[in-house]
């Protein structure tokens, strides 16, 4: 009876070792890197915090954001433009913007707004953060979300 206890346990032990030690792996779709090519696409604002330092409370931004600009979209094109469309809710005047963009490591820069460092992208949100905005040491962090 104790082997037989025996030979469950180490069963169930090694079971779960197989199923518990297996990595899971990192997603080998192309588009999927922090490129011209792999950031290209559709995206909405859905967070935007700030820290006026690294110690302090964050601040939600985007609850403070007219209604009008919490629905546009920015589109990044691969071909290094983008376009800024006011969507839904039309602000007055009009936040239609475009212009060009770029991305090296991770470093997003263009000739508008859209400037920081991309903090992580996993092929439909992006966060990317900007220091120094307003004050030394304040960080804007934004929350991009694929449409």
């Amino acid at each position: 009876m104790r082997t037989f206890t025996m030979k469950w346990v180490l069963l169930i032990f090694a079971a779960g070792s197989v199923l518990f030690s297996c990595k899971k792996e990192e997603s080998s779709e192309p588009g999927c890197s922090i490129s011209t090519t792999g950031l290209s696409g559709s995206y909405k604002l859905t967070a935007l915090q700030y820290r006026a330092s690294a110690t302090a409370a964050p601040v939600d931004y985007l609850a403070s954001m007219e209604d009008c600009e919490k629905d546009d979209i920015l589109t990044l094109k691969s071909d290094g433009t983008y376009d800024y469309n006011d969507g839904g809710t039309v602000c007055s005047p009009s936040g239609t913007d475009h212009g060009t963009w770029q991305v090296k490591g991770n470093t997003l820069t263009s000739d508008g707004t859209l400037n920081g460092t991309v903090a992580s992208y996993d092929c439909k949100t992006m966060v990317y953060y900007v220091e120094n905005s307003l004050v030394e040491g304040d960080k804007l962090t934004f929350t991009m979300v694929r449409q």
